[in-house]
């Protein structure tokens, strides 16, 4: 059963692109897995593959005695000699076992098991060689069926994974499909899929993009930042390495033909694509567009932008469920904040600044302290704090303590400031610098607590 095997080894090697060697050592295990079966482990034996043959060989080593005790170890001297003449007593003597073939059922299922557990290892190797270094690619293939939600996807020579997570909503296949996706991770295990596909990567827009703008393979635009809603809305930051190529002319193409390239594998997502500047205030403006801002200001300590925009243009900037301004604020590293020109100035007649200056309090928790009508630090520090903790219900009383009198220090170093200040108009001298380190929420997670530090 198991002979005149060179044929076949010489076959698989060929077609599946499996190291030779690797399939004779796994019929060697397979037929010691098999022997150990049938004659017990005690045994030491050894299998070897005859290429003049072209089959596995069994040999077992056994103790040279006077007097047998244990026929599964040892072998008496006049029966060695049968074998080997000049064999003498404790020499280790091996001979050949009789044919592989008479293992029996049991035993050659076992060995088939392994083998073909080794012929899979061994594809599985030859799989993660292939495709280790294309981590990032785009890749096509064949929608060949479906598990559980998750697509299986044929590359040709192997199969490949499209999870749920990574697939596009609104967006349905059927076998024999064409797909187009990136390679998101190359797998080594034998328990997960090996290759494994995405759809709404950030990357894929990226890599998208590189495949339809030739100035980009050639290093001339880049993508700095993308920002995704996949299947609905993406943001793509845009910078030339030189003045003469417009980064964004240069993704969008003659009539737009480039960037509707993009737009038509990814299902008609929308795509806006935003020049890069170093300038936060000039950045954010392009990314929050078509919105008009009127004017940014700049917290560096704190990575916070609050732009202030026209009115009618706050719906704009701010988009349907918030969509525009929580994209530009992803694009952007930074946490984002849209106000109307009527509310900015109303807040800042009411010290709001005074507010988002106090140690631990970020403009978001500032905005919910404005909203319940306590528009300042000093109003703050004359808050009562069981009353905060209703504004803020996931606030203990000691925290919300902590908060009213991180307020009162922000108010007396306001005002310690500012004798500082009018007294340096008089006569110049050392200046007391302004107090820094407030936490900064880039998230925009609306469930966040306040977090209130005092020194």
């Amino acid at each position: 059963m198991l002979s005149n095997l060179k044929r076949i080894i010489d076959q698989v090697s060929r077609d599946k692109g499996i190291d030779r060697n690797l399939l004779i050592e796994g019929l060697e295990e397979a037929v010691m897995s098999a022997a150990k079966k049938k004659f017990g482990v005690r045994r030491e034996m050894e299998a070897q593959f005859n290429e003049e043959f072209g089959e596995i060989e069994l040999f077992q080593f056994r103790q040279v005695v006077e007097e047998v005790e244990d026929e599964q170890t040892q072998i008496a001297l006049k029966d060695a000699r049968l074998l080997d003449p000049e064999v003498e007593l404790s020499d280790e003597l091996g001979s050949k076992m009789e044919d592989v073939a008479d293992l029996g059922r049991i035993a050659a299922q076992s060995a088939k098991q392994v083998i073909i557990q080794k012929m899979k290892d061994a594809e599985r190797e030859v799989v993660y060689e292939m495709f280790k270094d294309r981590k990032g690619e785009i890749v096509n293939g064949i929608v060949q069926r479906f598990e559980r939600g998750n697509i299986i996807v044929n590359l040709g020579r192997t199969d490949a994974i499209l999870p749920r997570k990574e697939q596009m909503p609104r967006r349905s296949y059927r076998q024999g499909d064409r797909v187009r996706a990136m390679l998101l991770d190359v797998r080594q295990t034998a328990r997960e899929s090996q290759l494994i596909l995405s759809r709404v990567s950030r990357d894929f827009i990226t890599k998208l993009f590189t495949l339809e703008v030739p100035e980009m393979s050639e290093g001339i635009v880049s993508i700095l930042a993308v920002a995704r809603d996949s299947g609905n809305r993406s943001k793509i930051a845009v910078v030339s390495s030189e003045s003469d190529v417009d980064p964004v002319g240069a993704c969008v193409g003659m009539k737009g033909s480039r960037v509707q390239n993009v737009v038509q594998e990814l299902q008609g997502e929308r795509i806006d694509i935003v020049p890069w500047s170093p300038d936060p205030a000039k950045y954010v403006s392009n990314a929050l567009a078509p919105a008009e801002v009127s004017m940014v200001v700049v917290d560096e300590d704190r990575k916070t932008l609050q732009v202030v925009v026209a009115n009618d243009q706050l719906s704009l900037a701010i988009g349907r469920g918030g969509q525009n301004v929580r994209l530009a604020s992803e694009l952007l590293g930074w946490r984002i904040d849209v106000k109307s020109e009527e509310k900015y100035a109303k807040m800042m007649e009411d010290g709001f600044q005074s507010l988002v200056a106090i140690d631990g309090i970020n403009n978001k928790i500032a905005d919910i302290l404005y909203e319940n009508d306590i528009g300042s630090a000093a109003e703050l520090a004359e808050a009562v704090p069981v009353d905060i903790t209703a504004i803020f219900p996931d606030l203990d009383l000691e925290a919300a303590e902590k908060m009213v009198a991180a307020a009162g220090v922000a108010v007396l170093k306001s005002g310690e400031e500012k004798s500082a200040n009018d007294s340096s108009a008089a006569a110049p001298g050392p200046q007391s610098s302004a107090p820094g380190a407030v936490e900064a929420a880039a998230s925009g997670d609306d469930s966040a607590q306040p977090e209130v530090e005092t020194k």
